[in-house]
């Protein structure tokens, strides 16, 4: 009996972190580079944006850009947060053109990701 007891405890005790969890994930941003010839950039896209786009992955955006011809996305660059880590945060809302020699495809990060607005 006190073994089930101290089981149903520990798993009340873990599920406000599960809940946590959740609604992290559903804050979610995801990382994309974008290779043109000239150049590569990094853009985030929140979970709402890509559900808009119709997919979750780098064939949905590139498909969604190439459809649309011109989307507006922020840009990631990697800089010092409020405590001097290392973090993936936005630094622009830029328009992007779709052309022929355009490339999008899924980019990770071993730094944390500040959401966009």
């Amino acid at each position: 009996m006190l073994r089930r007891e101290i089981l149903i405890c520990g798993s009340l005790a873990a599920l406000p972190f599960s809940i946590a969890s959740g609604f992290a994930q559903e804050a979610r941003t995801s990382l994309f580079k974008v290779v043109t010839v000239k150049d590569e950039i990094v853009i985030g896209l929140s979970a709402d944006e890509l559900k808009a786009l119709g997919g979750t992955d780098a064939s949905a955006v590139a498909h969604a850009l190439a459809q649309k011809g011109d989307m507006a996305v922020w840009q990631y660059n990697v800089h010092r947060g409020a405590k001097g880590e290392l973090q993936q945060a936005p630094t622009a809302k830029i328009g992007l053109i779709a052309n022929s020699s355009l490339r999008v495809e899924p980019y990770t990060t071993p730094y944390a990701i500040v959401p966009h607005q």
